[in-house]
């Protein structure tokens, strides 16, 4: 296992530079120029020359991408151009409520989709089945961001049970532990998890579906092992495939829901790259982008570990 650790570091090195370098480039090369996130629109010629200057942003690109590169080894993500803040000041709070609102609907959508999926598998072709393969499709089918604002609609505006903007009571950014705010979290969550929970019951139904007709599955049955017995073998068997797939739609949903986060104005890393692109505050969708990236390689090698631990099989390869 440790070997296997340090194989997968070793590999997420280059992964590391070239996601850093994609993420300069394409931040680089979309239209606008950052100063006039900094210096109004009449200003000096020889304002704004010394402000690029200051900036760094006189230099060629490959004189920009080295030296970026070296304060972020360093852990230095660089000021936002809009705020003069440390973008990891801002980053490090966005990044915890989108973590907490993708951990939310990763967790509701693998439970239901996991029950779903599972009942499908096992009763295949029947209205059960039929049911929960149409609700799998209507999940990943449907824009999260539109199923987000009839939500709105309807738990906000007309029946008034639910809030719709912020992480806590008059749209505040500042979260605690208490109803109140849990009251916050609702609506996001569920409009991320229809998606993972429509992956995850076509991906567990095709596995226990998989499973029921293997040879090992029948030798429980004549064995006269009860169904509840034999479900458990079955579920055994599903675990590891589905864990990975909890995990990618996990990364997916951190990078994912700046839509989401937008309609509902949670103030995560979405809400922050959304006003950043309108600002081309370049340190900041740089940083953000990044850090989002790393994340995201960082979970796929935690998922792989967790589930070389669990099957067998895949210790033994």
């Amino acid at each position: 296992m440790l070997i296997y650790l340090f194989r997968r570091l070793v590999y997420a090195i280059p992964i590391a530079l070239a996601v850093g370098f994609v993420c300069f480039m394409l931040v680089q090369i979309a239209p606008g120029d950052p100063i006039n996130a900094i210096v109004p629109a009449d200003a000096p010629a020889d304002v704004v020359e010394q402000v690029r200057r200051d900036y760094g942003l006189d230099q060629p690109l490959p004189v920009q991408f080295g030296l970026w590169l070296w304060k972020v080894v360093q852990g230095d993500l660089g000021r936002s151009l809009a705020t003069g803040r440390p973008v990891w000041s801002d980053l490090s709070t966005a990044i915890g409520n989108t973590l907490m609102l993708a951990v939310a609907a990763s967790l509701l959508g693998f439970v239901l989709g996991c029950v779903l999926g599972g009942l499908a598998g096992t009763f295949r072709g029947s209205f059960l089945d039929r049911a929960a393969v149409g609700l799998a499709v209507a999940g990943v089918s449907v824009p999260h961001y539109w199923l987000g604002m009839v939500l709105v609609v309807l738990f906000s505006v007309q029946w008034n049970l639910l809030p719709a903007m912020g992480a806590g009571p008059g749209g505040s950014s500042d979260w605690a532990w208490d109803w109140e705010h849990f009251k916050h979290l609702i609506l996001p969550t569920v409009t991320l998890s229809v998606i993972p929970m429509g992956i995850v019951t076509r991906t567990v139904r095709g596995i226990v579906a998989e499973i029921m007709n293997q040879e090992f599955v029948v030798a429980l049955r004549g064995k006269g092992l009860r169904r509840w017995d034999v479900f458990l073998h079955v579920v055994k068997n599903a675990a590891p495939n589905a864990l990975a797939v909890m995990g990618l739609q996990l990364g997916y949903l951190m990078g994912g829901s700046i839509l989401v986060e937008t309609v509902f104005s949670w103030p995560g890393t979405g809400l922050l790259l959304n006003s950043a692109i309108f600002q081309r505050d370049l340190p900041v969708l740089q940083g953000t982008i990044l850090v989002l990236a790393m994340f995201f390689v960082a979970l796929n090698l935690l998922v792989d570990l967790v589930q070389t631990a669990l099957d067998p099989r895949i210790k033994r390869a």
